[in-house]
């Protein structure tokens, strides 16, 4: 039995690490949103080359996608409620951990039928993992700091559409589509050991009470802001899952420039997080509209700009841009969970990835219905419109709630 260092309390944490010791934890908790990002994004950009090597259809490649979106929606609030009583550092080297065998599985997956189960497997520690990491960023840093540690956890993904996928893709072309995975699996490692090292003890917090995130989990702003992102997002994924393809079918440009594309929307993504918190801390959820707009018009225009190789590349940073809608919703999330952080934190990337596997699945129809593959953007764009309508009745309830405390606070 090993022997731990006396437990620290969640607040006194970051009096108790220097600024290097927060850097370092910090550091290895955005390594492992990078290897989560990477993975789930993969599939992507390496559609052509699996296609090839499986024999099978663009859209059954968007299953693949589907399938991992799916396995983080289950894993999402399940492990988060599953995991509620484990030491904060036990659980993130378990997520790690479990995230790294279903990236090897997935780069050992003999078959389609298996790939599809590895996939899903693979996405289950997802969103447990960034909900977690969230909160154990929030635990280390000064009050003064917290939303920069937030930020930085979550500039893992971005990292991962801006850089992580277009190398992914590369790989994928100049070696095999089976490595990204297993080097995924090693940037997982490599995040569960600096963690090990890294990160100390007694970061917990207060007893998480599964059931009592449950009951305050029970709240229909919070369903509403899921659904904006479940609906809203699935937009951005209808474009992006097929892009591979419509740059080389529509676009008629050579594999080479796959990446660049991609990168396009990593480019979007990473501006996109700083906007989104600039008009959160402005506008609060109000900001979600000039997002959703924005997206409904991009998208509206993809089928027009896939057509040059220019404006596919602004096209893709464009949308994006929709990145922006990420840290509004969080934000929100986390003033109306009241005592379920845990599981909202957790569930904001559940819905995140329902839109991942909503905006394969419906572009796939589209294109195997035969309206072509720059019909996603259409499709997208129906979806933002979507998301724009759940925002209506978000605001609705939102100022009914508002009218309600005035009214029992009159002297205020």
């Amino acid at each position: 039995m090993d022997v731990a260092p006396p437990l620290v309390s969640s607040s006194s944490v970051a009096e108790a690490l220097t600024p290097r010791q927060i850097g370092l934890i910090l550091f290895a908790l955005t390594l492992g949103g990078f290897a989560i990002g990477t993975s789930e994004f993969a599939s992507m950009g390496l559609m052509p080359n699996m296609v090839a090597s499986l024999g099978v259809t663009e859209p059954q490649v968007g299953h693949l996608i589907s399938a991992y979106a799916l396995g983080v929606v289950v894993g999402a609030p399940l492990l988060a409620i599953l995991g509620a009583g484990w030491k904060r550092k036990t659980l993130l080297l378990a997520l790690m951990g479990f995230y790294a065998l279903g990236n090897l599985a997935s780069a050992l997956g003999p078959t389609y039928e298996s790939l599809l189960v590895f996939r899903f497997i693979a996405g289950l520690p997802h969103g447990a993992y960034f909900g977690v990491a969230a909160l154990t960023a929030v635990a280390i840093s000064p009050p003064n700091k917290r939303g920069r540690a937030i930020s930085l956890v979550m500039l893992g993904l971005t990292l991962a559409i801006l850089i992580g996928n277009p190398l992914a893709t590369w790989l994928g072309q100049v070696i095999d589509w089976r490595w990204v995975f297993a080097f995924v699996a090693l940037i997982a490692l490599a995040t569960a050991t600096l963690l090990a090292i890294w990160l100390p003890r007694g970061i917990d917090g207060a007893k998480a009470h599964p059931l009592d995130e449950l009951r305050a989990f029970h709240r229909l702003p919070v369903w509403q802001a899921l659904g904006i992102g479940a609906i809203g997002f699935a937009g951005m994924f209808a474009v992006f899952s097929y892009l591979a393809p419509t740059m080389l079918e529509v676009t008629r440009v050579a594999p080479a420039w796959i990446p660049l594309g991609l990168a396009g929307f990593g480019v979007g993504g990473v501006i996109g997080n700083f906007v989104g918190g600039w008009l959160f801390d402005r506008m609060q959820l109000r900001g979600a509209w000039i997002v959703l707009v924005w997206a409904t018009a991009m998208l509206l225009l993809f089928p027009l700009m896939a057509q040059t190789l220019p404006t596919i590349l602004l096209a893709t940073v464009g949308i994006g841009l929709m990145g922006a809608l990420g840290p509004i919703l969080q934000s929100h999330l986390m003033d109306v969970a009241g005592d379920a952080q845990t599981l909202a934190a957790a569930s904001h990337h559940a819905a995140f990835n329902t839109a991942n596997a909503l905006g394969p699945w419906l572009g796939g129809m589209a294109i195997t219905a035969g309206l072509g593959w720059t019909s996603t953007g259409y499709v997208g764009a129906a979806m933002a419109v979507a998301g724009l309508l759940i925002y209506a009745g978000a605001r609705q309830t939102l100022r009914a709630r508002y009218a309600t405390v005035e009214a029992a606070c009159p002297s205020r």
